[in-house]
């Protein structure tokens, strides 16, 4: 009995096929996604696969790499973290060993998102070093 309901109903053919998001205006690389840009429509193609977003929270302030176009469904591998740190800018560099903590102003070299390990540049020294973003914008600086 149990195999013939399995046949006469597959498991999920009455529930929904989700929802996908959807930009309502062209999105430029660079751009920050903003839940006014974007919509949540019903999927309606059973082969519609891949990592799409599902819904704005999931994509909301986060930073385009490529061009989205309205109505094209919206690739999470498309999508960044907003960088904590720029190239260029002036950071904190910090050393922790212990009780002791050396701090000094620093450039980076590249941009960073919080958790990205980047290059950056001691002003003081000159030195290039290699550290983590923190969420604050300083570089923790590990030891070699």
């Amino acid at each position: 009995m149990i195999a013939v309901a399995g046949i006469v109903m597959p498991a999920g053919a009455d529930a929904g096929m989700g929802y996908a998001v959807v930009p309502t205006t062209i999105i430029y690389p660079g751009d920050t996604l903003s839940a006014s840009q974007l919509q949540e429509v019903e999927v309606t193609n059973p082969n519609l696969a891949g990592d799409f977003a599902k819904s704005i929270s999931q994509v909301e302030g986060l930073v385009s790499k490529r061009t989205l176009l309205p109505g094209r469904t919206i690739a999470v591998s498309g999508l960044r973290e907003p960088y904590t740190v720029t190239r260029g800018s002036s950071i904190r560099l910090v050393f922790s060993l212990g009780a002791m903590t050396i701090s000094a102003a620093g450039t980076p070299l590249e941009d960073g998102a919080t958790g990205q390990l980047i290059r950056a540049r001691n002003m003081d020294s000159g030195v290039i070093v290699s550290g983590t973003v923190l969420a604050d914008g300083t570089v923790h600086v590990r030891a070699k």
